[in-house]
């Protein structure tokens, strides 16, 4: 019994780990905007249908995180590209879990037959 309540323990533990990096409205939304390549601020602004001062919290607590990188070009303006690292390919399983699982849920839903 002490076994499996310490495995219960760790597993809480992870989840929360877990949802503490990518946790939140729109994290996991910004991983998969930035599956197809790099994109500019504004694009990613425009993309994921957010405020600019949000999107900038949220990649910064990305990029702390080490699931994306920042790079600024040397341009006129100067313009901020935001890229995947190799280490967020890791979330892949998960997000296409939870697509696969939010089609399903959406599809129950409007066809009402929660």
């Amino acid at each position: 019994m002490e076994a499996q309540e310490g495995s219960c323990f760790k597993s809480k533990l992870a989840i929360r780990d877990t949802l503490d990096v990518v946790g939140g409205k729109w994290k996991l939304v910004l991983i998969s905007i930035l599956v197809n390549g790099k994109k500019g601020f504004n694009e990613l602004t425009r993309d994921a249908g957010i405020s600019p001062r949000i999107l900038s919290k949220e990649l910064q607590e990305l990029e702390m995180n080490g699931l994306v990188t920042r790079q600024v070009m040397h341009t006129k303006p100067i313009t901020v590209q935001y890229e995947l690292t190799e280490y967020s390919k890791t979330l892949y399983e998960v997000l296409f879990a939870m697509e696969k699982w939010g089609l399903q849920h959406r599809e129950k839903v409007t066809s009402n037959s929660l």
